[in-house]
């Protein structure tokens, strides 16, 4: 009976096991710590896809009867799938879930624990967007932090998005209106010194995507990598040539155009009350020459 059971099972069945799957396999690089756990379910949901598992925990896949010959094979899928999903969770969550009967029961477990979409979940989400502006990160670290949080409100508010065929467009146009919305969010947090490249993307009719966007502001950052240190290399080289290389200081404040007096005081004139001579070189007492 096992034999027959093994030529009926195929490669595309949810119960064909391949060799390379063992019980000590993890589905992500990260486990599950409490924290995160829209990202987390996004990756455990996507490599159960790639093996073919995820009737195991949406039920699809369901129990066979204990005289059905596929049986045993339905029960080591199960165990393994469970497996899995236990080895992609840290010690103190595992600890808490390990009697579980089947990979259905412990998803279901996993769901009603974390995946509780309320209020104060979203308000911190948004909140952390509103904070968010670019500071010290550079163009690639800034959008990837921002398009991280503009991801997980959207899977947090996924129940309330409109999921009919629409045949006159509108569906497209509320995207096309999020993603401006999304541009010029992205765009008002930049620093000052992107001030030009944000009026050029603004000028653009109609506004560019946001991956069209990010490119531009990639171009400005690298050139302003290179600009500033040939700039002052350039500059540097002619202020050599026509100084024969020779240093010197200036007579002038910076910035004020006014000549920098000397320590010294000026000599002042007890007779007529003037400075820059004294009394007995005084022309008005002694006579002109």
């Amino acid at each position: 009976m096992t034999a027959t059971t093994q030529t009926v099972i195929d490669a595309d069945s949810p119960l064909y096991i391949h060799p390379s799957d063992s019980p000590g396999s993890t589905l992500v690089f990260v486990p599950f710590d409490g924290i995160g756990y829209c990202s987390w379910r996004r990756s455990v949901l996507r490599a159960l896809s790639v093996k073919n598992k995820l009737g195991f925990i949406n039920g699809d896949s369901r129990r066979h009867n204990v005289t059905s010959p596929h049986f045993r094979q339905w029960e080591r899928c199960d165990n393994m799938v469970t497996s899995w999903i236990l080895n992609s969770l840290s010690k103190d969550i595992t600890d808490s879930v390990e009697y579980v009967n089947d990979s259905v029961e412990l998803w279901k477990e996993l769901e009603d624990r974390y995946d509780q979409t309320n209020g104060a979940k979203l308000y911190q989400i948004q909140k952390e967007i509103n904070d968010l502006s670019q500071g010290v990160l550079d163009i690639t670290g800034y959008y990837t932090k921002m398009k991280k949080l503009w991801e997980e409100l959207n899977t947090l508010s996924v129940k309330t998005h409109c999921s009919c065929v629409c045949t006159y467009g509108e569906k497209e146009s509320m995207h096309k209106a999020e993603q401006d919305r999304r541009l010029i969010q992205f765009r008002m947090r930049l620093n000052e010194v992107y001030t030009v490249v944000r009026g050029s993307i603004l000028m653009m009719n109609p506004l560019t995507s946001m991956a069209q966007a990010f490119a531009l502001l990639i171009q400005e950052e690298k050139q302003r990598e290179f600009k500033p240190r040939n700039q002052l290399n350039v500059d540097s080289t002619a202020l050599n040539v026509s100084l024969g290389g020779r240093s010197f200081k200036t007579n002038y404040l910076a910035g004020t155009g006014n000549q920098i007096t000397n320590s010294r005081p000026r000599p002042f004139c007890d007779y007529c009350k003037r400075q820059g001579h004294t009394k007995d070189k005084c022309y008005k007492l002694h006579g002109y020459p």
